[in-house]
């Protein structure tokens, strides 16, 4: 079984980075001139609105390209006795669809069945960092739509829980390096974060220690006030940093400090070169700026669908 996973895994990423080939900066240059910029005035409306929109987004680009790559296939709602993605444990907290869905109608308006929601998906994930304070890099265009989205496959998400090995392992299935792990990592400095994903590490980490020995103290008494309970901690949580609202490099600083929320997070001290980039990041913010839009660039041209839906929720 392990062995057909890895071989499923790897035909994806051939598929995807032969496909990914086709994808070009001016794709829409002649058949839909002003797609970004509407893209980008929904995704600023939304966020004037609920500052955590960009968070929301980012987040949802994320799940989609680690699944069958970046085909929008997040998007898709559950149909008959089929579970889609966005139903699938790891994505029950993930919001904002409707900021994508006015983003589509605007372009659809605009240009009918030119533009694809992976690609409106990949441009607002991009403009919500850029709206956050974040870098700006151009966005290659020309994916196109997924036409599967299974709930069981999202286990392929890399967990809060993963240690070095299994990140590694998650990421490099994807063709992605440990540089683009740690950078992609950075977008843990916008957001919140439920209790669930960090709660194993503030009760009964092990049987030496009751809280994990990497947090801090006074940050781990924090966050044990505010998951006081496993079972009704379940809408409870925490911001992902103490500026959950601007794209920086706090999360770095925050890792060495033992301040980080997930162990996903703090596992990237347990490698040398990760821990390398890491202090590189946390020294500074034009650097990893720098590295996150091209890791960026690296996974949104992870691709894999097949049509330009006419809805983002539904097949055509």
């Amino acid at each position: 079984m392990a062995f057909l996973v890895s071989l499923s895994i790897s035909l994806f990423i051939y598929l995807a980075c032969s496909q990914a080939r086709g994808l070009s900066s001016n794709h829409y240059e002649k058949t839909c001139p002003d797609a970004e910029y509407t893209i980008t005035k929904v995704v600023k409306e939304a966020t004037k609105k609920d500052k955590m929109v960009p968070a929301a987004i980012l987040r949802m680009h994320f799940h989609d390209c680690f699944i069958r790559g970046c085909d929008a296939s997040v998007l898709l709602n559950s149909k008959g006795k089929n579970t889609a993605e966005k139903d699938g444990p790891p994505n029950k907290s993930l919001h904002a669809f409707y900021v994508i869905d006015g983003a589509k109608k605007a372009v659809e308006a605009l240009c009918p069945g030119v533009v694809s929601c992976a690609d409106i998906l990949a441009l607002a994930a991009r403009d919500a960092v850029v709206l956050s304070g974040g870098p700006y890099w151009d966005v290659p265009k020309g994916r196109k739509d997924g036409r599967i989205s299974r709930a069981s496959e999202t286990i392929q998400l890399p967990s809060p829980l993963f240690n070095i090995s299994q990140l590694q392992q998650s990421f490099s299935q994807r063709g992605l390096s440990m540089d683009d792990l740690v950078a992609l990592s950075g977008g843990h400095t916008v957001g919140f974060s439920h209790c669930s994903s960090f709660q194993s590490r503030i009760r009964n980490f092990n049987a030496t220690h009751d809280i994990d020995p990497t947090l801090h103290p006074s940050f781990a008494a924090s966050l044990r006030s505010i998951c006081p309970d496993k079972n009704k901690a379940k809408n409870a949580g925490t911001s992902m940093d103490p500026s959950p609202i601007t794209f920086d490099n706090t999360y770095y600083k925050l890792i060495f400090q033992g301040k980080s929320l997930f162990s996903s997070d703090q596992a990237l001290l347990t490698s040398p070169k990760t821990k390398e980039l890491v202090s590189k990041f946390e020294s500074s913010k034009q650097t990893f700026y720098k590295a996150f839009a091209s890791s960026m660039i690296k996974m949104s041209s992870i691709t894999g669908g097949q049509e330009i839906r006419k809805d983002c929720r539904v097949v055509n």
